[in-house]
């Protein structure tokens, strides 16, 4: 139902999707260019995601490398990446979230859930 129990202006509310599919294809981009940083072992071992968690760059302190335990290394380099994929949901979160909110608002879907939008928490 509508305020006022009238009936929507269709060109306004058409108006309204347009702006926020604008607003999400911007931050959608936003998020594609933003690096977000992770790390593990004190440092010894970051992971460079962007916003939308695709893996950039791994950088590896030579001190985290022994060739004789490559197992600790390989958990170093997964909680790294871990822990930047996690930082880029947080920014998707704080990004998307409001526009999420705003589609749920007018009726539309909960993108933010299973079965939304990729990539956004919930997935």
């Amino acid at each position: 139902m509508f305020p006022g129990g009238g009936t929507p202006d269709m060109q306004q509310l058409l108006q309204q999707a347009q702006q926020m599919q604008q607003q999400l294809m911007d931050a959608q981009e936003r998020l594609a260019q933003t690096k977000v940083e992770g790390s593990a072992g004190g440092g010894l071992v970051t992971a460079t995601v962007t916003g939308t968690s695709e893996l950039t760059g791994l950088t590896i302190d030579p001190q985290a490398v022994d060739p004789d335990d490559t197992e600790t290394l390989a958990d170093l380099i997964l909680a790294a990446v871990r822990d930047a994929t996690n930082n880029a949901n947080d920014l998707q979160a704080q990004t998307m979230g409001p526009l999420a909110g705003a589609f749920g608002g007018m009726g539309g879907p909960d993108l933010s859930g299973p079965g939304g939008l990729p990539g956004l928490p919930g997935q």
